[in-house]
């Protein structure tokens, strides 16, 4: 991809990914399947459809998802996503915890990105708190919140590989993605639900060696890349899997408020990083990656590409990133340095006020919302001065982007079913919080 300046936008279909070309005209899927369904009309006894249930157990379903799907033989007329038998209650729960305690119980929302939830209930309550964390801080949520990037969408590879019939591609993605969240348990002591990202900064500095970690990342990744183009992108059973399938259409994405890889597949560069830079996004560059068609494929591409992109940017914070503190020295906020409990009585009982009483947050209303893997990822949270929310409510893009499924799968094949699902990408854990 050319790269020009932190505004620029790079299409799929060029690029590392022309390995074999798309096809120079595409119907869409609409047009195609009506022209079929005229020349076949259906009458007499198979005029009748069947309901069908696909789940909640269905292993493409990516968690528990139940999909009623109405059947004309193989092909879906209409259906009707169904949630909430996770039934987490997390936006409930976080109305009674304080806004200290708050990251421990987002981070589990969307378990496959945990820092990005982190990141935005934080900066909504820096919001309502009125500070600025120091910059080291800054850049250390973003080479966090980018590894975390590229570990979700190796996990996408992983998990579409395995539900088109590529059972290599599993293999292969979780292996890469492992590498990213050994790292994250060297930073943070997890490889999930970090509650690393906390108000205020990060929960502790970078520890010795960080950078040499990243740098092997940063070495490994590419290449491996490399051999998805050759398994995947350029592989003619792969691309007659998910070209031209769930078609979807820039106007029915911006209906339904679709965002992330959904919406940049139909050729919409919306990205939060460069739109409504958040941290210090505006001082890196970086391509966002759109579609053409609004297909499988696109949606595919888009997050093989954004891996690269997130290294590219993973690069320039290597460059960037400035000394200092790791979070605000404002004793209110944020807990005195391990090594001046035992030195002194009042570090000592600050520290035991804040871990049990937290610290209060002035009333009001604040809205936050990033980028995250699967697009805008906001948090709402309404402060009656107390140290606990009066209210939280996540804006989860796996919740809003899962309205399309009906679109998407509309006079489609049950086959083509599992594909479109799993191009959504989405986490059930976001969608029944």
């Amino acid at each position: 991809m050319t790269v020009t300046d932190s505004a620029s936008t790079s299409s799929v279909p060029g690029g590392r990914l022309g390995l074999l070309p798309r096809r120079d005209a595409v119907l869409r899927m609409s047009e195609v399947r009506a022209a079929e369904l005229a020349d076949s009309p259906i009458e007499g006894e198979n005029d009748q459809t069947m309901l069908v249930n696909m789940g909640p157990q269905h292993p493409s379903t990516h968690g528990v998802l139940r999909l009623m799907l109405e059947m004309d033989g193989e092909t879906i007329r209409r259906s009707k996503p169904v949630i909430g038998y996770l039934h987490t209650g997390m936006e409930k729960t976080g109305e009674s915890l304080t806004f200290l305690q708050g990251p421990t119980n987002v981070t589990r929302m969307d378990y496959a990105s945990p820092l990005f939830t982190e990141l935005a209930f934080s900066m909504a309550t820096e919001r309502l708190l009125g500070i600025e964390v120091p910059e080291r801080a800054v850049w250390i949520r973003m080479l966090m919140t980018e590894l975390n990037r590229v570990s979700s969408h190796l996990l996408f590879m992983a998990t579409n590989g395995m539900d088109l019939g590529a059972v290599s591609m599993m293999i292969y993605g979780w292996r890469e993605r492992e590498e990213v969240l050994r790292f994250f348990e060297i930073v943070t002591g997890l490889r999930m639900n970090h509650n690393y990202i906390r108000p205020g900064g990060v929960a502790a500095d970078l520890p010795d060696g960080w950078r040499g970690e990243v740098e092997r990342l940063l070495t490994m990744i590419p290449p491996r890349l490399e051999e998805y183009d050759v398994l995947m992108t350029g592989q003619p059973i792969w691309r007659g899997r998910l070209q031209g399938v769930g078609v979807f259409s820039a106007e029915e994405a911006l209906a339904l408020s679709a965002t992330g890889p959904v919406l940049r597949s139909t050729g919409i560069p919306w990205d939060l990083r460069r739109d409504e830079p958040y941290l210090a996004y505006d001082q890196v560059e970086f391509d966002v990656v759109v579609g053409s068609y609004g297909d499988a494929f696109d949606r595919y591409a888009i997050r093989l590409n954004e891996i690269r992109e997130s290294l590219r940017i993973i690069e320039q914070i290597l460059d960037k990133m400035p000394k200092g503190d790791y979070r605000v020295g404002d004793a209110k906020v944020t807990p005195p340095p391990r090594a001046r409990i035992d030195e002194s009585m009042e570090a000592l009982i600050h520290h035991f006020k804040i871990f049990t009483e937290g610290f209060k947050v002035p009333a009001g209303e604040a809205y936050a919302a990033v980028e995250s893997p699967r697009g805008e990822l906001g948090c709402y949270l309404v402060s009656d001065g107390s140290p606990k929310p009066y209210r939280m409510h996540i804006r989860g893009p796996s919740f809003v982007n899962l309205q399309s499924l009906p679109h998407m799968m509309a006079n489609g094949m049950l086959a083509d079913g599992v594909a479109i699902i799993s191009s959504v990408d989405p986490i059930m854990g976001e969608v029944d919080r």
